[in-house]
């Protein structure tokens, strides 16, 4: 089973620039995609249905913004939209799909960059989401997490630690949370085979970033300890350009 994540940052965007074509050729058996950026209704699904795929949506109420969404080949037993927090689900952040021995989750976390009300916010979100995903392992425990975390977990991570510890993706509480939230029971699967630096999954559109490899690994596929003999291999793809982001892929028997 092929699992890629990917934050998109606009679907509508992403279409324009040939995402068909890409997932036409990758064929992951599950997509989940964050930042969508769009109500179900502006996205042109067809395409979608047209390569044999169910796709369910979690938009955001506030128009061009978050979102996330989730394409499988193998039609869920249930979806689950929000963790059930007004002020989170508005936002479209978590979406969940449980299929007959696996959950997946499609998950954008806030970012903080304003460090006040957003950043504020952010902590919020990660204390709910927590305890959210720590009553899902009190009766599941094959549960893998995919998304945007809008946190380095390492100093190897992000291209300057030195320089960014004081920015919000890369402050001491976020990365004490990653550590906490790992220890409910996860792995960070690219880390289960990538030991060394310079591998990211987001770079600034500005001051050429991705031409330098001046990037953020803050994009997970997280994959519950139950599951860890059924990982086969996960890995980053840098060279796809339909956002800002790249995709991150996790392979998994079934």
């Amino acid at each position: 089973m092929k699992i890629i994540s990917y934050n998109i940052n606009g679907i509508r965007s992403g279409i324009r620039k040939g995402l068909y074509n890409w997932i036409e050729t990758n064929q992951p058996d599950i997509l989940c995609l964050q930042e969508i950026k769009a109500f179900p209704e502006q996205i042109n699904t067809s395409i979608f249905d047209n390569l044999g795929y169910n796709h369910y949506w979690f938009p955001s109420k506030k128009k061009g913004y978050s979102g996330v969404g989730v394409l499988c080949k193998k039609k869920p037993i249930h979806i689950e939209y929000g963790i059930g927090l007004v002020p989170i689900d508005e936002e479209g952040r978590v979406l969940r799909i449980d299929l007959k021995n696996l959950s997946i989750i499609s998950l954008y976390v806030p970012s903080g960059n304003d460090m006040g009300k957003r950043l504020n916010f952010k902590f919020f979100f990660m204390e709910k989401f927590f305890l959210y995903v720590k009553k899902i392992y009190e009766t599941f425990n094959n549960l893998i997490i995919c998304g945007d975390f809008n946190i380095c977990h390492h100093e190897i991570d992000i291209y300057d630690p030195i320089k960014n510890q004081k920015v919000s993706g890369f402050l001491p509480q976020e990365r004490k949370w990653m550590t906490h939230f790992l220890k409910l029971g996860f792995i960070d699967s690219f880390r289960n085979f990538i030991q060394e630096g310079h591998h990211y999954s987001w770079w600034s559109y500005r001051f050429n970033a991705k031409k330098n490899n001046r990037g953020w690994r803050i994009d997970y596929a997280m994959v519950s300890d139950s599951l860890n003999k059924k990982i086969k291999n996960a890995y980053l793809m840098p060279e796809v350009l339909y956002s800002d982001h790249c995709p991150v892929v996790l392979e998994i028997s079934q």
